[in-house]
């Protein structure tokens, strides 16, 4: 588990990526909407879900990703290594073709984690995010903190293989690219995006929790949701009207105010890692699990492959 850095990291002390990582209204949020908005790209969501070891646990695979993450932008090398090369091993697997026809991409199309544009891909789906829900729920970036967080992610993927080349020059580039992106006709969910995906936005709900977990619930998806493109909205049929945009604005500038002007009983809780979190989360899943309670219903523990050789 990364900890306040005791020795170097890959990223110095005042870097942006670890300024912006570091902060949990950030680091709680950031995975679960990279995640949703990343099932938009089949290549992407296909090659995750076919050979994961973690079909019927999502929340401990976003728990152990989130781990990992936060190892490469908040620990020391030696903890960045330890995750970078059990990254590697996992990714040396993920390589196959989509089984049937998604959006744009017909069956047969190849993929693997290896891919160079994948692997920009994965960055830009988790940059994005990162720089949304700070602007959000800490304070809006200069542009200089932009293009220095957005250079700090390029590193980032470079450290997980991904060549120097694969993204964009600077900040405006990758800007101009990737909103060109979610605007295209490339986007598509299939089934098991759609229905993981809705899952992890809170727009499907398998179970009522007990407060407060329900309600500290309720507000993580309102964020998460909040901060949605609306065409992904859409897409996810998730209805956004006028009281869940003013609810929405109106946690969001509590959070905010939190960062401007930090009260007592919050000391000390604003930064720091968010993967204990993710690990209670991930807790939970797994003693669902153990007394016959699926984590998602509805999504088969099997993937295509076991399902269609059975």
């Amino acid at each position: 588990m990364a900890t306040r850095q005791t020795a170097p990291g890959y990223f110095a002390d005042d870097s942006m990526i670890r300024r912006v990582m570091s902060k949990r209204a950030v680091g709680l949020t950031y995975g679960l909407r990279a995640l949703v908005i990343g099932a938009v790209h089949p290549l992407l969501f296909v090659g995750t879900s076919e050979h994961t070891a973690h079909r019927a646990t999502p929340y401990t695979r976003l728990a152990v990703t989130g781990a990992l993450f936060e190892a490469v932008f908040l620990g020391s090398k030696a903890e960045a290594d330890r995750a970078l090369a059990f990254t590697r091993r996992k990714h040396e697997r993920v390589v196959g073709t989509l089984p049937e026809d998604a959006g744009t991409h017909p069956a047969g199309t190849a993929y693997s984690a290896h891919d160079p544009h994948l692997m920009f891909m994965t960055m830009a789906f988790t940059f994005d995010s990162a720089e949304v829900m700070f602007d959000r729920l800490v304070r809006t970036l200069t542009p200089t903190e932009r293009e220095d967080l957005y250079q700090d992610y390029v590193r980032w993927g470079e450290l997980f293989g991904m060549p120097r080349d694969a993204a964009p020059a600077d900040y405006p580039a990758f800007r101009r690219y990737f909103d060109s992106y979610l605007n295209s006709t490339e986007l598509f969910l299939t089934d098991e995006a759609q229905l993981v995906g809705s899952y992890l936005a809170g727009h499907r709900k398998a179970y009522r929790l007990r407060p407060p977990v329900e309600q500290a619930g309720a507000a993580l998806y309102l964020l998460v949701q909040g901060s949605l493109p609306p065409r992904i909205r859409q897409m996810y049929g998730i209805e956004w009207g006028i009281s869940d945009e003013l609810a929405n604005r109106a946690l969001s500038r509590s959070i905010r105010t939190a960062h401007l002007a930090p009260p007592l009983i919050l000391a000390g809780t604003l930064a720091g890692p968010s993967t204990p979190s993710y690990q209670l989360l991930a807790r939970r899943e797994q003693h669902m699990i153990r007394t016959g309670h699926p984590s998602m219903p509805g999504v088969d523990p099997l993937n295509w492959v076991q399902r269609n050789t059975a």
